[in-house]
C-alpha cells in the first residue's frame, strides 16, 4: 500500500521546514501515525520525531452551466505534518 501520495510544497510549509524542520505530506486516508513514520524514514533516510495528522474536508464548489447551477465538492484528503530530528532534512528538488 502506497501511504505517501505527494509532498506539500507551499509557502507556509517551506517556511516551516526552514524554521522548525517540519515537512508536510498528503497521505492515504487509512494511514496511521506509526505507518507514516516508518514510510518516511524508509523513503528519505531521516529520523522522524513527531507526526501530526489531520483530515481535510473538500471545499464546496458550484458553477453555472447551461442546465443550471451544478454544485459539488473537491476531494477530501489526509495531511501529515512530520517533525524531523535535529540535523536531518528532506530535499524535494534533488531530482528535478
Amino acid at each position: 500500500m502506497n501511504l505517501l501520495k505527494r509532498p506539500i510544497v507551499t509557502e507556509k510549509m517551506s517556511s516551516d521546514s526552514e524554521n522548525f524542520n517540519r515537512y508536510g505530506f498528503v497521505v492515504s486516508t487509512k494511514a496511521n501515525k506509526v505507518e507514516i513514520k516508518k514510510a518516511i524514514e524508509e523513503m528519505y533516510g531521516v529520523t522522524v520525531e513527531k507526526v501530526r495528522t489531520m483530515n481535510c474536508l473538500g471545499k464546496p464548489r458550484s458553477k453555472n452551466t447551461k442546465s443550471g447551477v451544478v454544485s459539488g465538492r473537491t476531494n477530501s484528503y489526509k495531511k501529515a505534518i512530520v517533525a524531523l530530528a535535529e540535523g536531518d532534512a528532506i530535499d524535494f528538488y534533488s531530482n528535478v
